[in-house]
């Protein structure tokens, strides 16, 4: 039995991989049980943006794992606050909340702004509602999945948390509109990453601030993607020049080695929570703690997301040279790239497959479109032989399309 039938056979089937089995990685590349090299375009979602086992994130763990662990958040650790620290430093809020997955901060941000609309903003017992947008995507519980809009991730899970309105992304008016007495919050994407790498119009998060200003509504900001130098700023925020009430990291946090998140806040909102409100046996330990702060460090020090910004826009415009009658749209910012599939010639799963083929690996979004979000350290050499090899996968597409 192969490793991908033994897969098929032992593990639920809640994802469809890419047919590759992957053995071991460095830097942006990653190796298959065959010994084929592939170059990482897909960054795990984002996690690996420092690249697959950085030195430095590395050292940090292992220095750490001679010391502590877990001990949970029943006592205090000398690892968590320089953590928290840092973040608040860098992303310019007050207070942090440490937890463990995407999802988990998520709903620490969804409970705080629930709770702060009843005890500061002096919202009707259980009468709160959070604003989210169409095509959002922020997580997989049941809570998040109940205010999405992608059907599949819906379907049989019900029933759902009432208190959530949708609006369509991008529309600065729609969310003036939509905003009542009982509005608490706005939780919004910068940028939709499964969505297909949707890019809202200029100053939409500058105007949905201010419109949550004028309405002393929380400008909550997802950045659990986007964040960390991914969009060539070191958070998509400030691309607006915009600081939310309250801001969601993961996935880069965690320096590709282990899940680490964060919810935070300015004072006013993280004051809500009292002791026994909302916890996590895992969340802020120790190693978790170690990790962040030596990715928070590296992103800064090397300048990782001034780097995301030349190797972006340097990519993107070599994406748009190849002008190929495959490609309908390429959407992006910084190494945060999509790439919609004209369905005419083929799936955008097609191209992921011939790309693999040829030593790429990345993933598709909602079946059309192409995703290229490689570790923030890739230089443009790197960028080069990927455009070559895109170049010549769709060249093959298109000869296969005509010949048929």
């Amino acid at each position: 039995m192969s490793i991908i039938e033994q897969e098929e056979q032992f593990c639920a089937h809640n994802y469809h991989p890419i047919p590759v089995v992957l053995t071991r990685a460095r830097g942006i590349y990653a190796w298959d049980t065959a010994g084929l090299r592939y170059m990482d375009m897909m960054s795990a979602y984002s996690a690996v943006s420092h690249g697959h086992l950085h030195p430095r994130l590395v050292s940090a763990l292992n220095t750490q794992l001679t010391q502590l662990t877990i001990v949970s958040r029943a006592f205090y650790t000398d690892k968590l606050a320089p953590f928290l620290e840092k973040a608040c430093e860098l992303s310019g809020q007050d207070v942090a909340l440490p937890m463990n997955t995407g999802a988990e901060a998520v709903e620490t941000a969804i409970k705080a702004a629930r709770k702060w609309a009843y005890t500061v903003k002096g919202i009707e017992k259980d009468k709160a509602e959070i604003i989210t947008c169409e095509g959002n995507f922020h997580g997989r519980t049941v809570t998040i999945v109940g205010f999405s809009t992608e059907e599949q991730y819906k379907d049989g899970f019900g029933p759902f948390a009432p208190g959530f309105k949708n609006i369509p992304f991008g529309d600065a008016n729609a969310l003036e509109k939509a905003i009542t007495p009982n509005t608490a919050a706005f939780l919004v994407e910068p940028i939709q990453g499964e969505n297909g790498i949707i890019i809202p119009p200029e100053s939409y998060l500058k105007k949905c601030s201010e419109i949550c200003a004028k309405n002393n509504v929380l400008l909550i900001c997802d950045e659990i993607q986007t964040g960390l130098g991914r969009t060539g700023k070191l958070f998509a925020c400030d691309h607006d020049d915009v600081k939310p009430d309250g801001l969601i990291l993961g996935k880069a946090l965690g320096g590709g080695l282990l899940p680490v998140s964060l919810f935070l806040a300015k004072k006013e909102v993280m004051d809500v929570f009292t002791p026994g409100d909302h916890g996590s046996t895992f969340g802020g330990n120790p190693l978790a703690a170690a990790v962040g702060l030596e990715a928070l460090k590296l992103t800064v020090e090397k300048q990782m997301p001034e780097h995301s910004a030349k190797m972006g826009e340097h990519f993107k415009n070599e994406l748009l040279k190849l002008e190929s009658p495959i490609i309908k749209e390429i959407r992006g910012k910084g190494l945060f790239i999509g790439v919609e599939i004209n369905e005419k010639y083929t799936s955008a799963r097609k191209v992921c497959e011939l790309l693999m083929n040829k030593g790429i690996l990345t993933k598709e979004t909602h079946e059309t479109v192409v995703r290229f979000a490689p570790p923030l350290i890739i230089t443009k050499a790197e960028l080069d032989k990927a455009i070559e090899i895109i170049k010549s996968t769709l060249s093959e597409i298109l000869d296969g399309h005509a010949a048929a």
